[in-house]
């Protein structure tokens, strides 16, 4: 059996000498460290690096996110996903300046309260800002413990017992490493596939390498099934410009501009759906003029197809007079706004396959 000291020490050992020189490593500034285990959430290392530069080229302070307008931040997020977490950031960071004089607090019951901090961010925070020995469990350090313990269980049953073990391993001294470091050997060594036990510097306190059966750890789940839906969407035309609307903040995707339409309902035409879906949340009636093509992309949860096809106004069509969040916008304004990344898939068919004559 190991030590408490032997493990943490061999751990942050062999973190000290092969971390990955990543642009948020050792850093001091709660704030910085704050943004970047935002981002690293359910999103790889090497997706995030390019989008936490430009964060923080353009937003280097907590002040300046509380300052920005949400549709700034979402620019800026763009393409990295989940956007739940920017706009819960956006509230955060208003809250700090608002109610704590710009300061982020250093005690978990403050900061677990804010908005989009659970556990995990509360933790590696916490633990690499101000030294509070406190233990992440994020995906890596999962499937770590799994194989070390040889949990007997999926590893989604584990986050309590996992919690208390590293509560007594953790490094008090270096809280911050220690939880650093169990997140690298996830990511470079105890990886999802071909694990690199021959050169995992805590091999020797692993239950699953002594048993042999590393590769069975965690214990796997069938995956469920991911619905598949058929999605139509409408690029309106009023002379050479065309219509846009942003998605409510509360929802999938929320914040972001997009085409409107919606969802093909059982029996209906994609084309009848579109007409329906158009009137129903603009008021507008249309013709449908030609179809640009149609892209697939997959979300976390489902899948979709998106059919896109250029529309014209009908005579006399007008948008309903209470409807704020749409905009008549030309295509060179594009860059100027944040899309989903399935609305970017149809510009660049628009870009190949030119536009309508209408416009």
């Amino acid at each position: 059996m190991f030590t408490v000291g032997s493990f943490a020490d061999c751990l942050i050992d062999w973190y000290t000498e092969h971390c990955r020189p990543l642009p948020w490593r050792g850093e001091t500034d709660p704030y910085r460290i704050w943004i970047s285990e935002v981002m690293l959430q359910q999103t790889q290392v090497v997706t995030v690096i390019p989008y936490y530069r430009r964060w923080i080229e353009s937003l280097p302070t907590v002040q300046s996110v509380a300052a920005a307008t949400q549709d700034d931040l979402l620019k800026l997020w763009e393409g990295l996903g989940y956007y739940g977490r920017c706009r819960n950031f956006h509230r955060a960071c208003r809250i700090v300046e608002q109610d704590y004089g710009g300061e982020i607090p250093r005690t978990w019951s403050q900061f677990r309260k804010m908005p989009g901090v659970g556990d995990y961010t509360a933790a590696a925070v916490l633990s690499i800002a101000f030294g509070e020995p406190l233990p992440v469990i994020d995906g890596n350090v999962g499937r770590v413990m799994a194989r070390i313990t040889a949990f007997s269980k999926p590893v989604a049953k584990g986050k309590k017992p996992f919690a208390e073990v590293l509560q007594q391993w953790i490094d008090v001294k270096r809280p911050g490493d220690f939880n650093q470091a169990m997140m690298e050997l996830g990511s470079l060594i105890c990886r999802k596939n071909q694990p690199r036990c021959d050169v995992c510097p805590v091999s020797g306190f692993c239950e699953g390498f002594r048993m042999g059966r590393v590769d069975q750890f965690p214990i796997r789940q069938t995956p469920k099934k991911r619905p598949h839906r058929t999605v139509a969407a409408g690029i309106i035309w009023d002379g050479d410009r065309f219509l846009i609307q942003r998605r409510p903040d509360d929802g999938l995707l929320g914040g972001l501009w997009e085409f409107p339409g919606g969802g093909v309902e059982k029996g209906e035409t994609v084309e009848d759906a579109l007409i329906r879906e158009i009137a129903e949340e603009t008021g507008l009636q249309v013709s449908l003029l030609r179809k640009i093509g149609q892209v697939n992309h997959a979300y976390t949860h489902f899948s979709i197809t998106l059919h896109a096809y250029h529309c014209a106004l009908l005579n006399g069509s007008r948008l309903r007079t209470d409807e704020s969040e749409r905009r008549w916008i030309h295509f060179e304004d594009v860059a100027g706004y944040a899309f989903p990344r399935a609305n970017h898939k149809l510009f660049e068919l628009m870009r190949e396959k030119g536009l309508p004559s209408v416009a």
